[in-house]
């Protein structure tokens, strides 16, 4: 941690964001970033839509858009990797510059737009590293193109894509990036497209070797009034969807943001999201009575951080921001601190402690 925030912190913030981006992938690609030292703590171990992890703290979709190296950020110290988001056909995102770093508030904004290799790459990418021996959790994030015409097509593609090599896959509705996308948070068309999905995997399930079921998720937007809240957990529960993950970046400006960055367009991630974002995951859970599984993304840097999603109902969390500001320790560090969290308040385990601030 130290040596990255004295030596390579400064080096990659010489850099223009996205290029720092490319230039850590490449390090960690070939083998330059070191892994986690920190022995996994006994406490933190958990499940997950009965997929078994050695700890909560994932990376979220966004760092490795077309898994190149899941491996390697496993090897972080994260109990779980989420790869994509990946579209059917490649597309090149939004132009650039897209990718900003606000230093004074911890935070980022990125207007990428689903900049992806495609399926094809992406699904070469990841049964290569399978048939590496690589273990670990790796879920799936799948999109639509920008220019497609049938958004409900594009995503049924990608579960068909992936259900059978992907631990778990999350329809990506909540970008600010693709004119359009969160309009499909709406309760009709949510709903519609839900049905999709849902059937599409539930057919590639029943045409597998294994008839397993790969769990299916849906990643919403933190910007959503309680109108639109209260559908989507109706929706999540009729439809017995396997889990939400809230939330993606805000296109909300809070008061008090200090870097000059923040005047440009696209999602905010990073410390200005955490409250929002938790106060949304709470409510959700008290929607959905805590019967559907959450994973509680945004502004997480600290492990008493993450220990607060949890309370307020998350099973997982996921982090990415903080990777960027805090280094390759991030997930480590988080994990030790939240295990001190847990234990202190008289905690076994992790799902002991999920949705506690409910109770």
């Amino acid at each position: 941690m130290e040596i990255y925030r004295t030596f390579a912190a400064p080096i990659l913030f010489l850099l223009p964001a996205e290029a720092a981006h490319r230039l850590s992938i490449w390090a960690l690609k070939l083998g330059l970033v070191p892994g986690a030292r920190q022995k996994q703590v006994g406490i933190l171990a958990t499940e997950f839509c009965g997929l078994p992890l050695p700890n909560p703290i994932g990376l979220a979709a966004g760092y490795d858009k077309d898994c190149e190296i899941p491996g390697a950020l496993l090897g972080l110290g994260f109990g779980f990797v989420e790869a994509g988001t990946v579209t059917p056909r490649p597309q090149p995102g939004n132009p650039k510059p897209r990718l900003f770093r606000l230093v004074e508030d911890g935070a980022v904004i990125n207007r990428f737009g689903f900049n992806s290799r495609g399926h094809d790459e992406f699904s070469n990418n990841l049964d290569d590293w399978r048939a590496s021996n690589g273990t670990g959790l790796v879920g799936v994030n799948v999109g639509k193109n920008k220019d497609s015409e049938d958004a409900a097509a594009d995503y049924v593609a990608g579960v068909r894509r992936f259900a059978g090599v992907a631990d778990y896959l999350v329809v990506n509705i909540s970008s600010p990036n693709t004119p359009g996308l969160r309009d499909l948070q709406s309760k009709a068309r949510l709903e519609k497209l839900t049905v999709a999905v849902i059937k599409a995997r539930d057919d590639a399930a029943a045409k597998s070797d294994d008839g397993r079921r790969c769990p299916l998720l849906i990643k919403i937007a933190p910007d959503l009034d309680e109108s639109a809240l209260e559908d989507i957990a109706e929706i999540a529960l009729q439809n017995s969807i396997d889990g939400i993950i809230a939330t993606n970046t805000t296109v909300a400006r809070p008061p008090g943001l200090r870097d000059a960055a923040a005047s440009e367009t696209g999602g905010l991630s990073g410390r200005p999201l955490f409250e929002p974002s938790t106060r949304l995951l709470g409510d959700l859970y008290r929607l959905t009575g805590g019967n559907v599984p959450l994973i509680g993304v945004g502004g997480v840097f600290t492990g008493r951080q993450a220990y607060e999603k949890i309370l307020a109902g998350a099973s997982l969390v996921q982090i990415y921001t903080s990777l960027i500001y805090r280094g390759p320790g991030a997930a480590p560090r988080i994990c030790a601190e939240l295990a001190e969290c847990l234990i202190a308040d008289g905690y076994a385990a992790v799902s002991d402690a999920v949705g506690a601030s409910h109770r």
